[in-house]
């Protein structure tokens, strides 16, 4: 009975921490909330079944890879250079110092940063800067929905 308590809180610590991980680019937040559900397994209070669990895995495994790729697409799509790719980068890593804001509009600086010091003309710097903020939009939703699905699935195998 200890243990289970103790796996309880822990899963839903992590689930804690991988809602702030789908913002912060240092946390895997999906990954995070998978280990909550292995943790829910290992109780006696309740079973997750092989389908759940290897179904939430291939999720969460598969929106961890396109948080790398979308906004990379996205700052690609608007017309964005390589400089922009380390330019959103920089910003994200920059914006984890200014708080929420900062981790939100970070990206969209860092392009603009980015293209604008390679001598990318202004406008083109700015629709690159667009189109990182909705790569970073994109991994951002589709890090919470598959956070939450997880999240859903361990509040219902455990209390229901």
């Amino acid at each position: 009975m200890g243990l289970d308590i103790f796996l309880l809180i822990a899963g839903i610590v992590l689930l804690i921490v991988a809602l702030f991980g789908c913002f912060l680019p240092v946390l895997p937040g999906p990954p995070l909330a998978f280990g909550a559900l292995i943790l829910l397994h290992f109780t006696s209070v309740a079973h997750v079944s092989p389908e759940v669990l290897w179904t939430m895995a291939g999720l969460a495994l598969l929106v961890t890879i396109l948080d790398y790729i979308v906004p990379i697409w996205g700052t690609r799509k608007f017309g964005g250079s390589k400089a922009g790719e380390r330019g959103a980068i920089a910003g994200v890593i920059v914006g984890l110092f200014l708080g929420p804001l900062g981790i939100i509009i970070g990206p969209f600086f860092g392009a603009l940063a980015g293209e604008l010091l390679s001598g990318t003309p202004g406008d083109k710097a700015f629709r690159s800067a667009i189109g990182s903020f909705i790569g970073f939009l994109l991994g951002v939703g589709l890090k919470l929905m598959v956070t939450f699905v997880i999240a859903f699935y361990f509040f219902k195998i455990w209390l229901f």
